[in-house]
């Protein structure tokens, strides 16, 4: 039998699995889709049972079929997140799970607490400034507007060790994860602030800490009926999904920078040397203990696209065409991607998507390539904030879905001037899962699984274009906002009922 390494991951759009041998060879696939959940504006929720756990049974189901004569010596699972799924003694949902930074309900939490305990003191001890994207404001939230199930609430997870605990009956939550359940973790001391986690969170206990790649425990016996794994199975700790997806590219060394290509575009810088904080960024634990981490993330860019293409009526292939056919710069198009507000570096949930310079003799190709551009110059800006950090990538690595077709990294390397290695293998998320899982269970040494085959350089062109456009793009990002602020006020106050929002989902 060949021994192999299971990674899950839950993400926006779909739970992926994959199998992988000892050298790192994919031995098996499966993928599960789903949506989310918008059932109000600002909120972006998903079923935890229903979705999580229910397609992490059919995905282990699935693996189990396809690759039978595997001797499956590791299960690790990462998910979307930060997320907050509180659950009751028996581990089942008392509510569906708020999710990460697109879930923007707890603003007044987010003020109070900040007034609470010290805007500078908050980014000392967490490194990050409260945001849509911390749990410990959507924590203050359910305590506040939902006490019959904060009631029943016992434990509080994401959705990665939501699923760990399933399948091992093991209350754990990872370092890097912990760091962002802001205000609650110090990353100073990598532990839990107790002070401030009690004023928070109540009489919940926190779980135990524990750092990605750790064994966690073994797969119980009911959770082998269910998913038609073996019992006993070792289960290790995963992450976050932007950080197990950016393990699977190599990125998790000083000057490292991951750019993921999905729903939103997420970015991970790895620290050299001591990570300084600023409130515009998230400062996190890395994967490994002793790491240090910016991080930075859109708030739409793979959901634009496919908005964009729907509303154009065009398929994705179809778009590409379309935009690359429209010089650098989409002839004096300029589009804002704020459609669902922006988390870094702005943090403004009421923030709104916009077009500018729009002519009659613009059309479907313009809007899509703005769309694109529009992303590339968002990763410009965060960019920028890294470097007055005196932060500049070594390395830059691009994953995801949005990679496929060459175009959309092309623009992003012509915007920044920066260059990107494309690795071998793209899948994402659960192949770093697969390689964390592998070395604590000895089953291989992952480092070397998946290497570059390709490298996207920067057209020096179109420099001048994109300066000029970028420098645009940023004075009317300042000019629209209080009109976008009062568009959002009246969009959140409006009584009738919305049309149905297109769901996040990766860019295939």
């Amino acid at each position: 039998m060949t021994a192999a390494s299971l990674g899950i991951d839950i993400g926006t759009s779909a739970t992926k699995a994959v199998l992988a041998g000892p050298a790192g060879e994919i031995l098996a696939q499966a993928e599960v889709e789903h949506g989310v959940d918008l059932p109000a504006p600002g909120r972006a929720e998903q079923d935890a049972e229903l979705t999580w756990w229910e397609d992490v049974l059919i995905a282990c189901r699935a693996i189990t079929a396809r690759a039978p004569s595997a001797e499956i010596a590791a299960v690790t699972v990462s998910g979307l997140g930060p997320c907050l799924v509180a659950c009751d003694a028996q581990v089942r949902p008392v509510r569906p799970a708020i999710l990460y930074g697109i879930d923007t309900r707890a603003e007044a939490e987010i003020s109070e607490l900040t007034d609470r305990f010290g805007a500078d003191e908050i980014v000392r001890r967490g490194g990050s400034a409260l945001s849509s994207q911390a749990v410990g404001p959507k924590i203050a939230w359910l305590r506040r507007h939902e006490p019959e199930a904060w009631a029943r609430t016992r434990f509080l997870h994401s959705a990665h060790d939501f699923v760990t605990h399933r399948l091992t009956g093991e209350y754990v939550l990872d370092h890097h994860t912990a760091s962002q359940f802001d205000p609650l973790y110090n990353m100073a001391a990598s532990a839990w602030d107790e002070a401030w986690a009690a004023e928070v969170a109540g009489d919940v206990p926190l779980p135990r800490l524990v750092w990605p790649g750790e064994l966690v425990g073994s797969l119980t016996a009911e959770a082998a009926r269910l998913t038609g794994l073996p019992a006993g199975t070792p289960v290790v700790a995963g992450t976050v999904d932007a950080w197990a997806e950016a393990l699977s590219a190599g990125v998790s060394g000083p000057g490292d920078l991951m750019l993921m290509y999905g729903s939103t575009m997420f970015l991970v810088l790895y620290a050299t040397g001591q990570a300084a904080f600023h409130p515009a960024l998230w400062c996190t634990d890395g994967v490994f203990p002793g790491t240090r981490t910016y991080a930075a993330g859109m708030a739409t860019s793979g959901s634009l696209m496919r908005w964009l293409s729907g509303l154009t009526g065009l398929g994705f292939a179809a778009a590409d065409r379309a935009a690359a056919a429209i010089p650098a710069g989409a002839d004096g198009l300029l589009c804002l991607p704020y459609f669902a507000g922006e988390r870094s570096p702005l943090f403004d949930p009421a923030a709104r998507g916009a077009f500018a310079g729009l002519t009659l003799r613009h059309g479907a190709g313009h809007l899509i390539r703005a769309g694109y551009e529009a992303v590339a110059y968002g990763v410009r800006h965060n960019l920028e904030v890294m470097a007055d950090l005196g932060v500049v990538p070594a390395r830059a690595v691009a994953v995801g879905g949005g990679t496929k077709g060459g175009l959309w990294t092309q623009i992003v390397s012509d915007v920044t001037g920066l260059p990107q290695q494309v690795p071998a293998v793209t899948i994402g998320a659960a192949y770093g899962d697969a390689m964390l899982g592998a070395a604590p269970t000895g089953t291989a040494d992952p480092t070397a699984w998946n290497p570059a085959t390709d490298t996207v350089t920067p057209d020096p062109s179109a420099k001048p274009t994109y300066d000029a456009a970028y420098a645009c793009y940023r004075e009317l990002g300042l000019l629209i906002e209080p009109v976008s602020h009062a568009l959002s006020a009246a969009q959140h106050a409006d009584p009738a009922p919305a049309a149905p929002a297109p769901t996040a989902v990766d860019v295939p």
